[in-house]
């Protein structure tokens, strides 16, 4: 049934009842949308992992997209491939999808040290890790190795957070900013070869797929839940209704950085 001819409480319902787990998108297919950068992040991670001979993917998700950048290498791979996941069901899941393939999949916390020796890896890869801990990824990457991730960027869908806790502070409208995260780096003892940064275009269509996004991403409106902003819900609802898909911005940002040799 279109979503036209559905209430405001089935659509809630919906939206609130779609597991969470891992980061499959498949379910937002024609309720909402995202542009996608043009540098193709998990086709470039599998052109990396096919010249590589040890990766480690920092904040694994659900191995999706580690999953699709071992297709992209096929059939070459790294002789030892590890993964990192902080959250239970996510650790699960990763584990069934990403096992059978030959990856090592740590549950690890997203704040604790990278449980590997120094110098493990010559490839590190992460997509939206929460915070680069750029100590630590300089610790596990051998000398000349490279860290290849896509980050979130500053004020990343913002015109939705700010429509649910209205007018963010420039502090926090600014983190993740890639000046600062390339700073981080340096800091690290990292070289920053490459940094490349785009604005996309989202599109919700449907208030089920505010509510999914919303649980789904939880560090957006960190409190959410559909009975704390019913009313703020109900109001998009009718504003989707009357005038058509709720537009916001993501921002994303690639980063390539090299641990230099040391002669």
């Amino acid at each position: 049934m279109s979503p036209m001819n559905r209430s405001f409480e089935e659509l809630v319902a919906e939206g609130a009842s779609v597991p969470t787990e891992g980061w499959d998108f498949s379910w937002f297919a024609g309720r909402a949308s995202e542009e996608r950068p043009e540098w193709g992040y998990a086709r470039s991670a599998g052109e990396r992992l096919a010249r590589a001979e040890a990766v480690l993917d920092v904040q694994t998700g659900g191995g999706e997209v580690l999953g699709f950048a071992l297709d992209q290498a096929a059939p070459a791979r790294p002789a030892l491939l590890a993964a990192t996941e902080g959250w239970p069901p996510n650790v699960a899941k990763a584990t069934a999808l990403l096992g059978p393939r030959g990856v090592v999949v740590v549950a690890a916390p997203d704040d604790t040290p990278l449980p590997f020796a120094d110098g493990a890896f010559d490839l590190v890869l992460s997509r939206h890790p929460v915070t680069p801990d750029w100590p630590e990824i300089a610790r596990v990457l051998r000398p000349g190795g490279t860290y290849f991730a896509q980050h979130v960027g500053p004020a990343s869908a913002f015109e939705l957070v700010e429509y649910f806790l209205g007018p963010q502070p420039e502090a926090v409208r600014g983190a993740r900013h890639p000046d600062r995260e390339s700073a981080g780096a340096r800091a690290a003892g990292l070289e920053v070869e490459e940094v490349r940064a785009a604005r996309l275009r989202m599109e919700f269509h449907d208030i089920a797929a505010v509510v999914h996004f919303l649980r789904k991403v939880i560090w957006m409106v960190p409190d959410f839940t559909v009975e704390a902003y019913e009313d703020r819900l109900r109001a998009l609802h009718e504003r989707i209704m009357a005038d058509g898909p709720f537009v916001a911005h993501s921002t994303r940002h690639l980063f390539v950085v090299r641990r230099p040799v040391v002669a």
